[in-house]
């Protein structure tokens, strides 16, 4: 049969055919019909759509490649070296820097047009296997061997001290607080929960395996695995903020994995569990209830872009979180209030006869004391900035649980920065969280941008959990 006589608008019993000259005859020698374009069109629109989707991973700027990441590591773990008055923060710097150096080393020479922390177990090929192999080597010098080499010399950091001996008083008084504390180790700026990690050495005296950063790390590690959103672990250790306190003793890691454990159950519609984790981390330290409110606002945005205008998945997650930190905080609270009071509340705003050594040169820290009335100029602006955050979250409230770490990192880096007794050991909530954020959730196989070359792994993007898959076109 003739293609002409299925043509549109043919008239009845012809055999002319169309009017030469016609749009239909120029669609017949261009090789297509009026009824062949609306689907070409779909086709087309259905091939941009995932070529936009995969436009911030497989078609992003180049970057320098892991080489250069790692040699920077080396620097900044010799500078720790050279300048730090921690007997072991100079042995960490030393270690690692030979770790980091090996990294380097290993990593692919040539650029890439993804990070170091980009490799995944997926990846195939000589540049990904050496990516991977690279930060083994960067993790396993500047966290494993350094931790190793601080348990067998019995050295740490005071926080591991202070830790220990408040399990050894928890379990002997109720109270891991000094009644009257006068010199630094006398003080607990943490949390009743954080006693925790010290319960092993307390029960089986020092030891390599009781020692509480061993715990620490092992709870960070764990609550991070237990994200299950394929996190770089590899990378995450041997990142010098990370590294650093995995070997001399850092109660930050805990708090800020639990952190993005809960962000993640949230994101998961898991308002029960994500309730208890959050409570959890709050039970350990202060830091960690920014993460609550924002929690609390992911589920009500995921509730009503599910079309369910009830409130009961946040009351939930309100409850469970309330109810968790209540049981581990306040037997302690009415066991010894003053003292309760002295070392969460007074000794980190410095307002005890003992000063915090918490002194690094940020914002806050030099407005506090270096300018009249500098202090109450830090608590104001602190307090601004946690007004500000607020807001955000009720003019713009975030959808997606990168969407949620990105707007807690940005929160947190501001009030660390602002505090009037901090560290840069503290950045390491917004670093990890900003690692959350970043990671791109693999599409389907079948979702891969057409024509792409063969042994590149499948794009990636973030989307919300509940966003149907899109339309696949034949």
């Amino acid at each position: 049969m003739d293609g002409t006589a299925a043509l549109p608008g043919a008239g009845k019993g012809s055999d002319k055919g169309p009017e030469k000259g016609s749009g239909e005859e120029k669609d017949k020698e261009a090789g297509t019909t009026p009824a062949l374009i609306p689907a070409r069109i779909r086709a087309l629109n259905g091939r941009w759509r995932r070529i936009r989707a995969v436009g911030a991973s497989r078609y992003r700027p180049r970057t320098l490649s892991g080489r250069w990441w790692w040699a920077a590591c080396a620097l900044a773990a010799l500078a720790t070296a050279a300048l730090s008055t921690l007997g072991p923060h100079r042995v960490w710097g030393a270690v690692a820097a030979a770790g980091y150096a090996a990294a380097a080393w290993l990593s692919p020479s040539r650029p890439t047009d993804r990070g170091p922390a980009d490799y995944g177990p997926t990846d195939r090929g000589p540049t990904a296997s050496r990516g991977r192999r690279a930060a083994a080597v960067a993790a396993s010098g500047a966290a494993l061997l350094p931790l190793l080499i601080l348990l067998a010399t019995g050295r740490a950091q005071l926080e591991v001290e202070v830790v220990a001996r408040s399990a050894s008083l928890l379990l002997a008084t109720g109270s891991p607080y000094v009644p009257h504390p006068e010199a630094l180790a006398d003080f607990d700026p943490y949390l009743p929960g954080m006693a925790v990690f010290g319960i092993p050495e307390a029960l089986f005296g020092a030891g390599p395996l009781t020692d509480p950063r061993v715990w620490t790390g092992a709870a960070f590690l764990a609550a991070l695995a237990a994200c299950g959103r394929g996190l770089p672990p590899l990378w995450t250790a041997a990142c010098p903020l990370v590294a650093l306190p995995l070997a001399v003793g850092g109660v930050d890691l805990p708090v800020v994995a639990l952190m993005c454990l809960g962000l993640t159950l949230a994101g998961r519609g898991r308002a029960g569990g994500a309730g208890l984790v959050l409570g959890l981390a709050a039970a350990l330290k202060w830091t960690a209830w920014p993460a609550l409110p924002v929690c609390l606002v992911l589920l009500r945005t995921r509730s009503r872009r599910d079309g369910d205008q009830g409130s009961r998945p946040v009351l939930r997650c309100a409850v469970t979180g309330a109810v968790t930190v209540a049981v581990l905080v306040l037997p302690v609270v009415v066991r010894d209030p003053a003292a309760f009071l002295t070392h969460v509340v007074a000794f980190p705003l410095g307002l005890t006869d003992t000063v915090s050594t918490a002194a690094s040169p940020l914002p806050g820290h030099l407005l506090a004391t270096r300018a009249p009335g500098g202090r109450a100029a830090a608590v104001l602006l602190l307090a601004v900035s946690a007004l500000l955050m607020a807001v955000s979250l009720v003019v713009r409230p975030p959808g997606t649980v990168a969407a949620a770490a990105s707007r807690l990192a940005l929160g947190l880096l501001l009030a660390l920065s602002l505090m009037p007794a901090s560290r840069f050991g503290y950045l390491v909530h917004p670093l990890v969280l900003a690692v959350l954020a970043s990671h791109r959730t693999p599409l389907p196989p079948e979702a891969s941008v057409e024509g792409a070359p063969s042994g590149v792994p499948a794009p990636s993007r973030e989307r919300a959990p509940d966003a149907p898959h899109a339309r696949r076109h034949q």
